[in-house]
């Protein structure tokens, strides 16, 4: 009966035998497509493409946005909003994923936190773009299985997958697990 219901919904689901079930059906779901992960910041925004279309996620790009100090507040926005759109003309992305701001008690560094997200969703809204957001709590357990998982454990985690060498920022490493969380966690598909 189950199976019978499952299988109407056009594709987004399928049934597979499991080997290690011994038989049992299982319901899985398998997200394709090219995200863009979005770790932002006023100073140092991590942007990462990772390309889930094949069987191992390929990691296409990745970058760390850096505003120097000398930079205004404000030229620091434009950049931003600039250099992300530039990112868009030179890859064909299908979902943007960008990580939640977390709870911050400085109004000043909320304020700051908030404009520099604007400006990336600008520019992604711009390209038309689906747009996802993740809390940190969430990216960390998706990709580490730790929700309080350090920068390190995310940076190793996610070179380990990929099969790089960890030379990426930790601002990198971060946008590849956010687009690592929308990948696997998201109902959407392509």
């Amino acid at each position: 009966m189950w199976t019978e219901k499952l299988s109407k919904y056009d594709g987004k689901f399928f049934l597979k035998n499991d080997a290690q079930t011994s038989g049992n059906i299982s319901i899985s779901r398998k997200f394709k497509g090219v995200v863009m992960g979005i770790d932002a910041s006023l100073r140092g925004t991590g942007v990462a493409i990772v390309d889930f279309r094949e069987t191992q996620p390929i990691l296409l790009f990745s970058k760390r946005i850096t505003c120097q100090s000398k930079l205004s507040f404000f030229q620091c926005i434009d950049q931003i909003f600039k250099t992300v759109s530039s990112i868009l003309q030179d890859f064909s992305i299908d979902h943007a994923a960008i990580e939640q701001t977390v709870y911050v008690q400085n109004y000043r560094i909320s304020h700051i936190l908030g404009s520099a997200k604007g400006a990336i969703i600008a520019a992604l809204m711009n390209n038309n773009l689906q747009i996802a957001e993740y809390a940190p709590l969430r990216i960390k357990q998706a990709v580490v299985g730790i929700g309080r998982a350090s920068k390190e454990q995310i940076k190793r985690t996610v070179c380990n997958i990929l099969k790089i060498e960890p030379a990426i920022s930790y601002d990198e490493s971060d946008a590849i697990a956010v687009a690592f969380c929308h990948a696997w966690t998201s109902k959407c598909s392509r």
